[in-house]
């Protein structure tokens, strides 16, 4: 053998030995329990980041760092992705804390068909102020139907129709992630399926998404579900049962349709997901305890209609009926009042207490004539106590189901919000996982990382693996746990010691840097 020959080469492999393992990074972190975000259990290993990405996996024990995090004893999980966040405070909570104090490292906008317009405009104002967290959006069928026909209640024109799709179409190319529909909310709960088939079309030559509050979540739920299903179909479009849940006490424990509903379509090859958040009350407008027609038009026809009695009386059967059977959960201390500008000394407050501080026996009757004046006073946001529990768990574990949390950014003293908009991920971890053990730890990461990242598309995030962003959340699997309550819930969560966002330590050691590490995210950009 010609030694002179082998001596370069063994030579080179020395020297790439040797830059490998002397190599500098901007942040190690040590002795985590890595969960890589593919649902498989933990490995005990180290991690290594530069320049944003993650570049390394494996022993690091020697290597040099800017910083390094010992995370012995401590789980280790790809940043979480939120799919369902209502992200309209942004411009003046551009620091995201409520969210990434979460561990959330990325957020999806502008759901429930409100999205922000003009689309492409508003991305480019938020990079130029700078985000707490990784943002994307989607663009709003309510917020296109509203710029083109107001708050009709009818079809729109060919024409109408024309521009509709050309707003989406416009805001596909700018960056959305797809096409959201609120349809219960005005305006879509006047749009009929075509009109949404059409537009959705839209989004997915564009390669986007749909996400659909559904028509009805209560009595008329499993029409809305295959509702959805049909626009699936007839666009081709994938599309997520946002904030899936079941509404009414006549409708608990009905989740075991729906859910069969989505086995089934997947059946036949359609993409058909959930996202859900872990809480048996949800939060809106006291409107949607309204009848939607009574609504068309806007507030002026709303004060006409219900100042003519036989309207008024359509009117208030509708609210007694929603109370009974939807929202209202058939008792009116499950309205619980969370924001009104007019009366903020009702915030934290229910539709009983206001009833019997008016005076009134509080009485369904008694309980529809005050959210008429509610809502003639400007209306207000209300948490409604109208779920199962058992529906909660049983969406939860299905293998389809995200974790989202419907939650609006917040900061403390900002009215009575509901307790998700704080705690939603730490309460899977910690009252789901740890305390009730309804799915695993592994299962929980992956509907929180992986599972959105893919569905959305993205390819670089979700996920712990080399070259990926980094993207990261350290916490402890035993203390982690949400702090926010319904009575309180301005509190923010426990046991979530690290977010690393692009790289870069958002929260260190427990405490938020208020940096801007978040990126504005555009599909197909």
């Amino acid at each position: 053998m010609n030694t002179k020959a082998i001596l370069p080469f063994f030579l080179i492999i020395l020297t790439l030995w040797s830059c490998n393992n002397t190599q500098s990074y901007d942040t190690i972190i040590l002795n985590g329990n890595v969960y890589d975000g593919s649902g498989k259990e933990s490995v005990k290993t180290d991690i290594g980041i530069k320049d944003g990405l993650i570049v390394k996996i494996g022993d690091l024990s020697t290597a040099e760092a800017s910083r390094k995090v010992d995370a012995k004893g401590m789980a280790v999980a790809p940043g979480f992705i939120d799919m369902h966040a209502h992200l309209d405070p942004i411009l003046k909570l551009s620091n995201c804390e409520s969210h990434v104090r979460q561990g959330v490292t990325t957020a999806l906008g502008g759901p429930d068909g409100g999205g922000p317009w003009p689309f492409g405009q508003y991305l480019d104002t938020l990079d130029q102020i700078g985000v707490g967290m990784n943002v994307a959006y989607l663009v709003g069928h309510n917020r296109v139907r509203k710029n083109v026909m107001k708050l009709e209640n009818r079809a729109p024109t060919e024409s109408e129709l024309s521009q509709m799709k050309a707003q989406v179409r416009q805001a596909m190319q700018e960056g959305a992630y797809g096409i959201s529909t609120g349809l219960k909310y005005l305006p879509g709960a006047f749009s009929k399926v075509d009109e949404v088939i059409e537009l959705s079309k839209v989004a997915s030559i564009e390669g986007g998404i749909y996400t659909s509050h559904l028509r009805e979540e209560g009595l008329g739920l499993f029409d809305a579900v295959q509702e959805a299903i049909v626009i699936s179909k007839e666009a081709e479009i994938p599309v997520i049962l946002t904030h899936h849940k079941v509404i009414g006490k006549p409708m608990w424990g009905k989740s075991t349709r729906t859910l069969a509903m989505v086995d089934s379509a997947r059946a036949a090859d359609l993409d058909i997901k959930m996202d859900q958040y872990p809480y048996n009350a949800s939060y809106t407008g006291i409107s949607v305890l309204i009848p939607s027609w009574a609504r068309a038009g806007g507030n002026e026809a709303f004060k006409q209609r219900v100042s003519e009695p036989a309207l008024r009386d359509s009117i208030k059967s509708g609210i007694i009926f929603n109370i009974l059977n939807d929202r209202g959960g058939s008792d009116l201390n499950r309205v619980q009042f969370a924001k009104v500008r007019w009366m903020p000394e009702l915030e934290g407050k229910t539709l009983k207490y206001w009833c019997e501080q008016k005076g009134l026996k509080p009485t369904v009757e008694n309980g529809a004539d005050l959210v008429i004046e509610a809502q003639l006073n400007g209306g207000a946001s209300c948490v409604f106590h109208a779920m199962d529990e058992g529906d909660v768990e049983r969406i939860m574990k299905h293998p389809q189901t995200m974790i989202a949390s419907d939650g609006r950014l917040v900061k403390p003293g900002m009215g009575h919000p509901h307790p998700r908009w704080y705690g939603t991920f730490p309460r899977v971890l910690g009252h789901y996982v740890r305390e009730k053990g309804t799915i695993s730890l592994s299962e929980a990461i992956y509907k929180m990382t992986k599972l959105p990242a893919t569905t959305l598309g993205l390819k670089d995030r979700g996920q712990i693996k080399e070259q990926m962003k980094a993207d990261i959340v350290i916490f402890d699997p035993k203390t982690v746990i949400d702090k926010a309550t319904f009575e309180k819930p301005h509190q923010y969560p426990e046991g979530i010691s690290y977010v690393i966002i692009n790289g870069k330590l958002s929260i260190d050691n427990g405490v938020f840097q208020n940096i801007k590490a978040g990126k504005v995210l555009r599909k197909n950009k």
